[in-house]
């Protein structure tokens, strides 16, 4: 790795790009789930297509059958439906350039084959799975870097003819010249390489078949017009290579940007292995996607000075992300993600929902269904809190107190909704409760926080009852808690129709009434 690395050099002062006719393609294999890097590649193509009034095409690159996941595709588009970012041609739209499968398009790829077969830019190799095992095993003893001879392109064509005609199986590789290539990176600028060092001829057709994802991609990008490619930098390596298959069918290649690795907060690299990098766990875990998007616009650049400037964050519609997306500021360097920032956007797009009188709406439905999912079976429906405006109006107190909307129904809260039924309440306390029911139900209705702390005080004076053990006391009934909010807090929360409602159960559990 260290040689292969050494063979690359780069200046990165250069980075330039045109902006005509925008064409750009997010290219993912179904072999997984959509994660938080393809997320990231996805979302900064769509930004540029849209910031340059240009197209967004998805395209499923699935030339590698032995490791496909059955329900992967229509989950890669469904993640990104969910995240905001649009699909201009894809598989389920459709476009002028499809299909939009590479296994549907086979044939393309025989017949571009052909076209370098019959040039003498590309041949068949017949080596077999072992003798390409044994020349790995021989460099490495060797301490060489691991890479085919290139022993069958020296096979006569009468030689190819014989084998094939006996039906030996083959592959098809390109033949790549020695000479060190450059081609200029719109992030890392100019990139300079010599393939051969570090590799043979590669292979562009499979024995199966099938064409390689080098070969694939040059030939799609070129047949949909892509004019630019901005994928991920692991594959920056393999881009010099995809340059000469370019020159290989005399075409004008697109412009190539690398966006630099995604890291976790403390440097390690994603994988794949993390439960909490696919996107599904985000979605079945109550994050926004508006929150998500601006979570990976704010780790690795790509904006103006007005985003960056935000030391506090906020979370941006699509609209202004497109605005302030600018390719120049991509940073170079690996970007770290810090999750802490994700539940704080997510924070910042609850608030800005609450204020949409439509969006408020379905976060009512919504917490009202994740009330029901999480008590239902527990406890009867019907004693549960689910009037629409105490819904709203708990989402309002608890805006500031939670990090995402699956959090109110968490151990905490789980009073706001449930009337506490298991309570050992000694016989002078249940006096006091009673005592403090026929106060509450003579006086109007108490909303501040203050006031009540006031009336309680004035309470437990005007009967002569410890204040801090009646605070236990009600905490326990109101709650089931034995920490939690301030008692005034508590009854802020819930209002004086459900705290005399729990009151009112609590005494006719103690009188052994149902």
């Amino acid at each position: 790795m260290l040689k292969l690395m050494r063979s690359i050099k780069c200046n990165s002062n250069i980075r330039t790009y045109k902006t005509d006719n925008v064409r750009v393609r997010f290219a993912p294999s179904p072999t997984g789930y959509l994660h938080l890097g393809g997320l990231r590649t996805a979302l900064y193509n769509f930004l540029f297509a849209k910031k340059y009034n240009g197209k967004f095409i998805l395209r499923i690159e699935d030339t590698d059958q032995t490791r496909l996941v059955p329900d992967a595709i229509q989950q890669l588009q469904n993640d990104l439906n969910w995240s905001g970012i649009e699909i201009d041609e894809g598989p389920s739209q459709g476009g002028c350039f499809g299909p939009y499968i590479q296994s549907s398009r086979l044939s393309v790829y025989r017949e571009h084959v052909h076209f370098l077969l019959d040039k003498g830019l590309a041949y068949h190799c017949f080596c077999s799975d072992r003798r390409l095992q044994l020349l790995r095993r021989e460099a490495l003893r060797a301490h060489e870097i691991p890479k085919y001879d290139n022993r069958c392109r020296e096979l006569s064509l009468d030689e190819v003819k014989t084998k094939l005609d006996k039906g030996e199986v083959s592959c098809i590789r390109f033949k790549i010249n020695e000479n060190e290539e450059q081609f200029n990176d719109l992030i890392y600028g100019d990139i300079t390489y010599n393939v051969s060092l570090n590799e043979g001829d590669p292979v562009i057709i499979k024995s199966d078949g099938y064409p390689t994802y080098h070969f694939a991609n040059v030939v799609d990008d070129h047949l949909m017009k892509i004019t630019h490619v901005l994928r991920g930098v692991e594959w920056q390596i393999s881009t010099i290579k995809h340059v000469l298959l370019y020159r290989a069918f005399n075409w004008n290649p697109p412009l190539f940007g690398h966006l630099p690795l995604l890291m976790n907060a403390d440097g390690t690299k994603l994988s794949k292995r993390q439960g909490d990098i696919k996107i599904s766990h985000y979605r079945e875990n109550n994050i926004f996607p508006l929150a998500m998007i601006n979570f990976i616009a704010h780790s690795g650049g790509g904006f103006s000075k007005d985003l960056e400037r935000h030391l506090k964050p906020r979370c941006y519609s699509i609209g202004e992300l497109v605005n302030q997306f600018d390719l120049t500021r991509i940073k170079s360097h690996s970007g770290k993600l810090m999750m802490e920032r994700l539940l704080e956007f997510n924070r910042h797009e609850l608030k800005r929902r609450l204020h949409s009188v439509e969006e408020e709406h379905n976060l009512i439905l919504q917490v009202k269904e994740l009330v029901q999912n999480a008590f239902c079976g527990r406890v009867l429906e019907s004693s549960l809190q689910l009037n629409q405006e105490y819904i709203r109006n708990i989402l309002h107190w608890a805006v500031n107190r939670i990090d995402k909307l699956s959090d109110i129904v968490s151990k905490d809260l789980e009073f706001i909704w449930v009337i506490p039924t298991e309570l050992k309440i000694e016989e002078p306390d249940m006096n006091a409760v009673e005592l403090f029911k026929a106060k509450l139900e003579n006086e109007e209705e108490l909303s501040e926080k203050n006031s009540l702390n006031t009336f309680l005080k004035n309470f437990c004076e005007e009967n002569k009852i410890k204040f801090s053990n009646f605070m236990k006391l009600l905490r326990s009934v109101l709650s089931g808690l034995k920490e939690g909010p301030g008692v005034a807090e508590m009854i802020v929360i819930l209002g004086k129709k459900n705290t005399l409602r729990r009151l009112e159960t609590c005494l006719n559990k103690s009188k052994g009434i149902s």
